[in-house]
């Protein structure tokens, strides 16, 4: 059990449109029981648009939680049992009003690994082609191109708080120079 929690007991607090609250006892490896609060969210997706010109396409748009407009890569919550690249799919177009070439999975990203079953699936997205956005009702954004390689540096210098945009940012800037450079870079 080293490395391990069981659970005993579930109690749900919330149900809601996008996530669900539950407060657990869990048996700790030294027999002794602690609570535990999680928030269960059907994940998400986020996909970095770069044009041929290597501008990554943002999204500025405003965030409840902290009260301001926040510039981040599309992303979207997933359906319960939606395939992340068809998630990331419809988010460029809804969003940016693009289609793609090229979809290249990054990986993923456990956003908030406490008490967040939250996972967001990430990808690049190359060859756009526009034709409008479909924004979702009620969504309201602005689309901001950038170089990469600026995008790289406000990253570096904290300008782009949102995590999965960063992570995303950061992936796609060694990508992008290990293929320009045609060799392997830490």
């Amino acid at each position: 059990m080293h490395l391990s929690e069981k659970t005993l007991e579930v109690e749900e607090i919330y149900n809601g449109k996008i996530l669900r609250l539950t407060k657990e006892t869990a048996l700790l490896e030294d027999g002794t029981t602690a609570m535990r609060e999680i928030v269960h969210h059907t994940g998400g997706v986020c996909i970095l648009p770069l044009t041929d010109q290597e501008e990554v396409l943002f999204v500025r748009q405003f965030r409840y939680p902290f009260k301001t407009a926040l510039m981040e890569i599309p992303a979207g919550k997933r359906e319960t049992g939606e395939d992340p690249r068809t998630c990331g799919i419809r988010e460029l177009k809804e969003e940016v009003g693009a289609r793609a070439k090229e979809v290249i999975s990054l990986g993923c990203v456990y956003p908030t690994v406490a008490y967040d079953t939250e996972i967001i699936y990430m990808f690049l997205a190359r060859g756009l082609d526009f034709s409008g956005q479909k924004l979702d009702e009620g969504e309201f954004l602005d689309v901001v191109k950038i170089p990469l390689e600026e995008a790289y540096r406000m990253v570096m210098n904290n300008e782009l708080p949102d995590a999965k945009t960063q992570i995303a940012v950061l992936k796609t800037y060694q990508m992008i120079r290990k293929e320009r450079d045609g060799k392997e870079t830490p």
